[in-house]
């Protein structure tokens, strides 16, 4: 805008500040200390910017890009579920985000068990709580900072279950302290947590989520071996985060696989360009940095986007963002460290359990795929595990059961996860409703 253009901003939100900023509605505002902790006054700052913005941009909120056309350069909308509308644009920069990252264990799909981000997003839009006394498994940051949001705004905490040792974050500190506020943050959080009398156990593997209706309580198996029970009505589970990248797929963006992150991640350069000219790459929706590397990612993609548009632009900034995202990679790094995403626990997973919960595939199904000889022989990587079992094929289309199905598959077949490929993106890129025209008279 300050380049003399009117951009269209499409947010998916009501209003503009991301997750980790997300607002309630106006009929629940509360506190911004309360809601957002250390975060209140970047919050408030995030929101007035929006606000100011708001007016003066074609801004599109409550509205889903469900398909892009990169040679026609063309996006498909919903706005609210109720109307559609095409979008055409001379360039793009997609900021699509993350999800939750999930290791199925028996019991997962039980009434009371969601997300990490799930969790976190009905205490902040709605201001309640998953359950009475939550229990938190998984690893990342992620997984102490809404344990401890919930026990502030007086939830109990049944227990906080990392799988990751802590000899294993211990070996990270190095890096991680180049996070600054961010790992004295972080600190804090766990710090909090024990001294407010919250069971905090690390190295753990979970066993199952008891309950037969709904959610009972939460078994895993220590470090030493032996196996332990908390009771608790509703579970939150998260293993990271990764790239909700559907949209970068469809655009024609290549896709390489990132050893550190363990994940499949479009290709793009430090300055969000990606091979497919004219589509920029901002934010977690390229590669898993958080909200501070979210907003410095997307301001040098909109000055790579001007440039290329042919206007100058200012040199020294475009050095001191890169500079900055330099440092912010670093800390990435330490955390990836720091918290690996459990590939073995995955690749592990129980015969019975469900692992596609969209259409009812276990475990098991999967492994025997990889293998049956088929007439075109065994399942070698996911889209033929995929026409073969229907996995990825439901209303997530992958999102959810498709890091860990990857890794069943891959251990089935004796290879490297990053050999078997990935299940490729498909439009609509989320449910959406089917709207059926009027009648006319």
């Amino acid at each position: 805008m300050a380049a003399g253009h009117r951009p269209v901003w499409i947010d998916e939100a009501r209003e503009g500040g991301g997750r980790i900023y997300q607002r309630p509605p106006q009929s629940l505002r509360r506190d911004a200390r309360m809601l957002y902790g250390f975060e209140a006054r970047k919050a408030e700052g995030v929101h007035a910017t929006f606000e100011r913005l708001a007016p003066v941009v074609d801004w599109r909120p409550e509205t889903l890009v469900w398909h892009i056309r990169p040679q026609a350069r063309r996006l498909s909308t919903q706005h609210q579920g109720r109307t559609q509308a095409t979008v055409d644009y001379d360039a793009a920069i997609l900021c699509t985000g993350a999800m939750d990252r999930v290791v199925p264990v028996p019991g997962w799909t039980l009434p009371g068990v969601t997300t990490m981000g799930a969790a976190q997003i009905a205490l902040k839009t709605q201001g309640c709580s998953i359950g009475a006394r939550v229990a938190f498994v998984g690893t990342g940051p992620l997984l102490y900072l809404v344990a401890y949001q919930y026990a502030k705004a007086g939830v109990t905490v049944a227990a906080v279950v990392d799988t990751t040792p802590f000899a294993t974050k211990f070996a990270a500190a190095p890096g991680l302290l180049r996070g600054g506020a961010t790992f004295v943050k972080g600190i804090y959080y766990i710090g909090w947590l024990r001294a407010h009398g919250v069971r905090v156990v690390e190295g753990a593997t979970p066993v199952a989520i008891n309950g037969t209706t709904d959610v009972q309580g939460l078994r895993w198996r220590g470090s030493d071996g032996r196996e332990d029970l908390v009771a608790c009505d509703a579970v939150g589970m998260g293993w990271g985060l990764k790239p909700e990248a559907q949209l970068a797929d469809l655009a024609g963006v290549p896709f390489r696989f990132e050893p550190l992150q363990h994940s499949w991640i479009p290709e793009c350069d430090t300055s969000g360009r990606t091979p497919v000219e004219g589509h920029y790459l901002a934010g977690d929706g390229a590669a898993i940095g958080g909200a501070d590397v979210a907003e410095l990612a997307g301001a040098r993609a909109a000055l790579a986007l001007l440039q290329d548009a042919g206007q100058s632009v200012d040199a020294v900034r475009v050095a001191a963002l890169d500079r900055a995202l330099a440092g912010q990679q670093r800390f990435r790094i330490a955390l990836e460290r720091a918290f690996p995403y459990p590939a073995a626990l995955a690749a592990s997973v129980a015969d019975e359990t469900l692992l596609c919960r969209c259409e009812g595939l276990t475990a098991g199904e999967l492994r025997a795929a990889a293998r049956e000889d088929h007439d075109v022989g065994p399942a070698p990587e996911m889209n033929r595990a995929k026409a073969f079992t229907r996995v990825g094929m439901g209303r997530c289309q992958g999102r959810v059961c498709g890091p860990a199905a990857a890794e069943v598959l891959a251990a089935s077949l004796g290879r490297d996860v990053a050999s078997i490929g990935r299940l490729r993106g498909q439009s609509p890129v989320k449910p959406m409703p089917m709207l059926v025209p009027e009648a006319t008279p």
